[in-house]
C-alpha cells in the first residue's frame, strides 16, 4: 500500500500496490538489479584514460652510461619504468566500459527495484493537481514535515510525469532544487540506480499512472 498525500501533506487515501509490482513474482533478482546499476554507471564512462609506455615517452634514446666499469647497475635508457619521468608499467589504456543488458533484463531489473520500494513502504504518491509550491521552505515541510527535518531526512527522489514538465515539473525544480536530500526527475528518465540510490520515492499521480501503464501496457 502507498499513501496518497495532497499539497498540504495530508494523507488523502491509500493506494493498493499494482499487481505488476508483486513481491513474490519479482523477488530474488538482486543480481539482476546489481547488473543493471553497474551498466548504468559504467556506460557513460569515456574510457579515455591513458599513460605512456616506455616506447611512447619522448627521449631516452642514448644509453645513460657504459655497460661495465662504472659500479652502477646497467641501464639502457632513462625512459625505463624505474626512472623518474620514465614509462608506466601496466598503466591505464583507452578502453570501452560499455556493459550489455538486454531489454527484458532491463525491464525486469527496474520492476524488481520498484517492487522492493513498494514492499518496504518507500513509495508515497503526491496529488499534484493543484501543486503550485515554489518556496523551498514550503516544499521541505511537505516532503519532510519541516525545513529542519529536511537537512537530515531520508534521501528522497521526487518523480513527475513528462506531461507535467511545463507545470508541476518546473515548480518542483524551483522548490526542491536547493534541498541536498532531494532529487527531482521525470518518469521517462527514471532508472534502476535512482530507485536503489534513494531511500524513498515520491511519485506524482501522473508519474505513478505513467509508470504502471509502461510496465502493464495500459493506463492505470
Amino acid at each position: 500500500m502507498a499513501q496518497v498525500i495532497d499539497v498540504q501533506g495530508n494523507v488523502v487515501r491509500e493506494e493498493a500496490t499494482p499487481a505488476v509490482f508483486n513481491a513474490e513474482a519479482n523477488g530474488g533478482k538482486g543480481n539482476l538489479i546489481f547488473r543493471a546499476v553497474h551498466r548504468e554507471l559504467a556506460n557513460p564512462r569515456a574510457g579515455t584514460h591513458k599513460t605512456k609506455k616506455r616506447d611512447e615517452v619522448r627521449g631516452g634514446g642514448r644509453k645513460p652510461w657504459r655497460q661495465k666499469g662504472t659500479g652502477r647497475a646497467r641501464q639502457g635508457s632513462i625512459r625505463s619504468p624505474q626512472w623518474r619521468h620514465g614509462g608506466v608499467v601496466f598503466g591505464p589504456q583507452p578502453r570501452s566500459y560499455v556493459s550489455s543488458l538486454n531489454k527484458k533484463e532491463r525491464r525486469a531489473a527496474i520492476v524488481a527495484a520498484l517492487t522492493d520500494k513498494f514492499a518496504g513502504g518507500g513509495v508515497t504518491l503526491l496529488d499534484a493537481a493543484n501543486f503550485s509550491l515554489v518556496k523551498t521552505k514550503a516544499f521541505a515541510t511537505l516532503i519532510f514535515g519541516s525545513p529542519k527535518a529536511a537537512r537530515s531526512g531520508p534521501s528522497t527522489l521526487v518523480v513527475f510525469a513528462q506531461s507535467e514538465l511545463a507545470t508541476v515539473g518546473q515548480n518542483l525544480a524551483r522548490a526542491g532544487g536547493n534541498l541536498q536530500q532531494v532529487g527531482i526527475t521525470h518518469d521517462g528518465a527514471l532508472d534502476v540506480k535512482d530507485v536503489v540510490g534513494f531511500t524513498r520515492l515520491v511519485l506524482t499521480l501522473g508519474a505513478y499512472e505513467a509508470i504502471v501503464g509502461k510496465f502493464t501496457g495500459e493506463s492505470k
